[in-house]
């Protein structure tokens, strides 16, 4: 789907936002908070943004985009895209949906921020009890603070600079037996939440932008699966996807990050067992064994072909 680009603010020191519509002046696709849609640049550029406005306004999305000068270049070539600039971008999707609750305790890190801001507008608007702690490198670092400071004392600014790190114990400690806790940020941040709330993790809901660390050793050998839908059975080198095998073969498969944290490439487990190296799917999930990301994951060895709704 094309779309425009409406408007281009500075929000915050290398953050800029995209207020997208569509160029006849029709409605955008229905989403809700927590969703965000894939950007495509080029062919070779596409990255995925959370959308920060609000679901009741269909007449436009807004996205943050940080620039990041260190990474592959897309967000430098997203920075770069001026007022009026046409944009294919995808339908929204959501892996990070906002579950109703009494109380939420909302961690955002940096640009983490984005899909939290729908998310307490909801909380908000719903009346439930909910606090948002905020932490970023600096005061001007950190995007959207004055569209917060409406919120008043629920709203915890902490920027590095002033205040240190984020006090992951303080924040935690305000929680009780009905509250959800929704954080998205820097890996280190996510990683020290999810330690924190090891006993608590069906009340933790994460979001990634980058893929978490899967361990030392993991093993990387060729397996057989058998793409049921397609009547093919075919051999997975080691080193090589099954999103891989599965496009040589011209199957209809979707893809965006490639790293197993947008879930576009999410598919069905027939049968066999799967060897999860995602950064997306929950605990419960992967020990359900219904659906493995194909651009990361593997046959769990020795458990036989892995069959696939494909």
């Amino acid at each position: 789907m094309l779309v425009r680009i409406r408007e281009r603010r500075i929000e915050a020191q290398d953050v800029v936002s995209l207020v997208l519509e569509c160029g006849d002046g029709a409605e955008l696709p229905p989403w809700q908070a927590g969703a965000h849609i894939d950007l495509k640049i080029s062919d070779d550029v596409v990255r995925q943004y959370s959308l920060c406005s609000l679901p009741a306004q269909r007449d436009c999305w807004r996205l943050g985009v940080l620039r990041q000068p260190e990474g592959r270049g897309g967000s430098e070539a997203v920075f770069a895209l001026a007022e009026g600039a046409l944009v294919e971008v995808s339908a929204p999707r959501n892996n990070f949906a906002l579950v109703e609750a009494q109380r939420y305790l909302f961690v955002a890190g940096g640009i983490g921020i984005t899909p939290v801001l729908p998310m307490i507008h909801a909380a908000d608007t719903a009346g439930a009890d909910w606090r948002l702690v905020y932490g970023g490198r600096s005061r001007k670092a950190m995007a959207f603070t004055q569209e917060l400071a409406g919120y008043g004392d629920r709203v915890e600014l902490l920027p590095e600079d002033e205040r240190g790190l984020i006090d992951l114990a303080a924040a935690l400690a305000w929680c009780d037996d009905n509250t959800l806790v929704y954080a998205c940020g820097p890996e280190a941040m996510l990683h020290a939440i999810e330690t924190a709330m090891i006993d608590h993790a069906a009340a933790l809901h994460l979001e990634r932008f980058t893929p978490k660390a899967q361990g030392e050793g993991l093993a990387d050998e060729p397996f057989e699966v058998e793409f049921v839908a397609s009547g093919l059975t075919r051999t997975v080198p080691a080193g090589t996807s099954i999103l891989s095998v599965a496009e040589q073969e011209g199957l209809p498969v979707f893809s965006s990050c490639e790293q197993g944290t947008c879930g576009t490439c999410v598919t069905a487990i027939v049968s066999g067992r799967a060897d999860h190296r995602d950064s997306l799917l929950s605990q419960a999930e992967r020990e359900s064994n219904e659906q493995l990301c194909i651009c990361v994951s593997r046959a769990e060895p020795g458990a036989g072909p892995l069959r696939l709704d494909l």
